[in-house]
């Protein structure tokens, strides 16, 4: 358990080592789901209050929106925008990309009154600079702005396709 709370601090403090450990430890892997949990179920409840959705349909959600966004990332760094010396499998990015969530733990201060958009902002950026940083390290590149081209066209294609099966299913 101290090593779990070492990494999610770790990686909420964007140490690079962090994800390096993690990224290596192959039996790191159910931690970093227990995070990707964690965060879901903090920004479920958090914004409980500003939807009509079920709990569990906003948990699901945000642990979809996480493998596909992982998925995409992984395959466009690996496949289409590799450098090089990128060497990486899918477990690795997944175990990087997981403990990128844990800023969102934070995101349960949400359900505070008038904290729950600054709150859930501000714990989404801070993701989005962990998940850079994840990916950078996980595909071993070499420059951050890679990571960042990378992690952003995985997400614009993640959430078009998420946009556009919301719309299918309303």
């Amino acid at each position: 358990m101290e090593n779990f709370i070492h990494r999610v601090i770790g990686a909420s403090k964007l140490n690079v080592s962090t994800y390096e450990d993690v990224e290596a430890d192959k039996s790191s892997f159910g931690q970093a789901i227990t995070v990707v949990i964690l965060s879901s179920l903090a920004a479920s409840l958090s914004l409980s209050g500003l939807t009509e959705t079920p709990k569990i349909a906003l948990l699901a959600n945000f642990m979809t929106a996480w493998l596909l966004w992982a998925w995409l990332t992984f395959f466009i760094g690996t496949r289409i925008l590799p450098e090089p010396q990128t060497e990486a499998n899918w477990g690795q990015l997944l175990r990087t990309t997981g403990f990128a969530a844990s800023p969102g733990i934070l995101r349960f201060l949400g359900i505070l009154p008038g904290l729950t958009i600054p709150i859930y902002l501000l714990t989404e950026i801070w993701m989005l600079v962990a998940f850079v940083i994840a990916v950078r390290q996980a595909l071993d590149y070499t420059t951050t702005g890679r990571a960042v081209g990378v992690c952003l066209l995985g997400w614009f294609i993640a959430t078009t396709f998420n946009v556009i099966l919301r719309g299918l299913i309303s």
